[in-house]
């Protein structure tokens, strides 16, 4: 539902000790779909393959190639480009726009470049501009064309009147009754499920991975809020999710190839790559149009039933029934697109925001006690927060958007320019000028924010409104801006609330001492080996406590940078190389 940066996927961690739950499972369409021995081969958490690199001498030539005069290039050496193409793209681009300024050009080959923003009003220009009907300057360009393969005609790729249709088609699905029902039927229900996970884990004194849990909670409750399909991945190894990683690393590596093979599709069999990303792809589509077909069956036996904007259905709440139920007429493969594009975005970009917002608050205790004693004013003696718990757990969202600041999710967006244009600061941009919006930059930026690399939810005042692109004038872009912001925004900021409460409600979290945390990019920012914590029981949290006291000041200390990506001690996630990324949006 959000933007998708497609880079480097993340294995799937797994859990130090393995349990079961005895939880009664949620209501689910029963669906057969087999995994025969060969489509297994070629699905795997290790992805679609390796790109063709950009070779020293065709580096050089880039150099040379010439664009426009005002903007100032970054003097990307071999080695860096190197490392784009193999892992973290955003943390580099920190570095040129140190050296080279808010706006500059990247050359990534002999006739290819990026320009890279990292300036507010230049990025409010190009993502305003977007898909525009009156006056459209850029559209998606680089990232429609490799990962259509993987979205269709989604309305996370589409472009024009297309994208427009699907946009006022699917939006009014998120309506505020569904996200009340989603609060109370899913969000808590399943961070309740992990609980029973973590539970064990706790009573046997183990660790184990949040950054796994996370992300099998939000894949469980993207299944049931979506499709009404419980995918069951907090106690089950999906081959659904194996399936979506190798896609997403194809859609990365066909944004940096060098020979773009893959333009040639009735020659896919002859290269392993692409036969594991085109099963992967044959997987999710099977397991999309399978949970259609359930619904539209389901939806004719109702017959006619009075449908508005406000239109849910109980036994089932899901974005599909909604859709189902408008009698739109759509195709099925249209409708699988749009769904599939939901599917991949609430999943990887909540996953990952609950994994760094867990990270910081256990790095940053007085701030995680702040939230818990919020949490234990707010919900009393109950276990789950209610719609209306929700809006009174404001520094614990507080404490979300502060994450998603320091760790965007995707850190870049693409566009690209349909024609010649200028942005603010009077920098040009030619016609198809492909552009990367750095908004790890524009977040990490001191000319941006106050003390920049901080952890400070206190930045966001309690009795303000929360931040926006808008009431930021684009400071603050993590769910993108202008016509293509993400249509999930509030879906994502519910979920990953509602998701904290449950689990700092009863228990406590630690860094597992001595491991050493990496980033890197799959569909967001993931750590490259997990992120393990010791559980254990919170004691009888205070009554009437208000957040208040010695407790309420956090951790605001300065946080240092390091140069190999790994965590310092005070919670710093440093500055390293990572890889060339495209981005989806709504």
């Amino acid at each position: 539902m959000c933007d998708i940066q497609l880079c480097c996927p993340l294995p799937l961690a797994v859990v130090r000790a393995e349990t079961q739950t005895n939880e009664a499972e949620l209501d689910n369409v029963d669906l057969d779909m087999p995994v025969d021995g060969e489509m297994k081969k070629l699905i795997d958490a290790e992805g679609a393959g390796k790109s063709f690199t950009t070779p020293t001498w065709l580096l050089q030539l880039a150099r040379m190639w010439g664009t426009s005069g005002n903007v100032p290039r970054a003097n990307a050496m071999p080695a860096d480009i190197q490392d784009l193409l193999g892992g973290a793209l955003f943390l580099p681009l920190f570095k040129w726009m140190q050296e080279s300024g808010p706006v500059y050009l990247l050359p990534t080959g002999p006739a290819s470049s990026f320009l890279v923003i990292s300036d507010p009003a230049a990025a409010k220009h190009v993502l305003r501009s977007t898909d525009n009907p009156k006056r459209p300057l850029y559209e998606k360009g680089l990232v429609r064309e490799v990962s259509e393969f993987l979205f269709g005609d989604g309305f996370a790729v589409a472009g024009g009147d297309n994208w427009r249709v699907r946009r006022r088609a699917v939006g009014p699905a998120l309506h505020r009754a569904y996200l009340e029902q989603m609060v109370a039927r899913v969000f808590a229900p399943s961070a309740t499920h992990l609980n029973h996970k973590l539970q064990e884990i706790a009573d046997k004194r183990a660790s184990i991975d949040m950054e796994a849990c996370f992300s099998q909670v939000t894949l469980d409750v993207i299944g049931k809020a979506v499709f009404n399909y419980n995918f069951a991945a907090l106690t089950t190894e999906s081959p659904i999710i194996q399936a979506v990683y190798t896609a997403l690393k194809e859609t990365e590596t066909r944004a940096t190839d060098l020979l773009p093979f893959w333009k040639l599709p009735q020659l896919a069999f002859l290269f392993p790559r692409q036969r594991k990303a085109l099963a992967a792809v044959e997987l999710i589509r099977r397991t999309t149009e399978q949970l259609i077909a359930k619904c539209k069956e389901m939806v004719d036996a109702e017959g006619q039933v009075q449908f508005d904007e406000g239109y849910i259905n109980e036994a089932d709440p899901s974005v599909l029934r909604f859709l189902i139920a408008s009698r739109e007429e759509v195709s099925s493969s249209q409708l699988r697109d749009d769904l599939l594009s939901m599917l991949v975005a609430g999943h990887e970009t909540t996953g990952s925001a609950l994994t760094w917002t867990m990270y910081l608050l256990t790095q940053n205790p007085h701030t995680m006690a702040k939230a818990q004693a919020e949490i234990d004013r707010v919900l009393g003696e109950r276990e789950q927060p209610t719609a209306a718990d929700y809006m009174q757990l404001k520094y614990v969202l507080r404490c979300v958007l502060e994450s998603m600041r320091l760790y965007p999710h995707p850190p870049v967006l693409l566009r690209r320019a349909l024609v010649a244009d200028e942005l603010p600061g009077g920098y040009t941009v030619p016609a198809k000028q492909d552009v990367m919006i750095s908004v790890y930059n524009i977040h990490r930026s001191p000319a941006v924010w106050e003390d920049p690399d901080a952890f400070k939810p206190e930045r966001f005042p309690l009795d303000e409104p929360a931040p926006t692109e808008q009431n930021t004038d684009y400071r603050f872009i993590p769910f993108s801006g202008g016509p293509r912001k993400c249509v999930g925004d509030q879906f994502a900021l519910m979920e990953a609330v509602v998701v904290l409460a449950v689990l700092l409600k009863r228990f406590s979290f630690k860094l597992v001492p001595n491991q050493t945390i990496e980033m890197t990019t799959g569909a967001t920012i993931h750590t490259t080996n997990g992120l393990y914590m010791r559980v254990t029981e919170r004691k009888a949290a205070a009554k009437g406590s208000n957040g208040s006291g010695p407790l309420a000041k956090a951790n605001n200390g300065p946080v240092s940078h390091s140069s190999n990506g790994s965590i310092n001690g005070n919670g710093a996630v440093p500055h390293t190389e990572q890889g060339t990324a495209a981005s989806v949006s709504s």
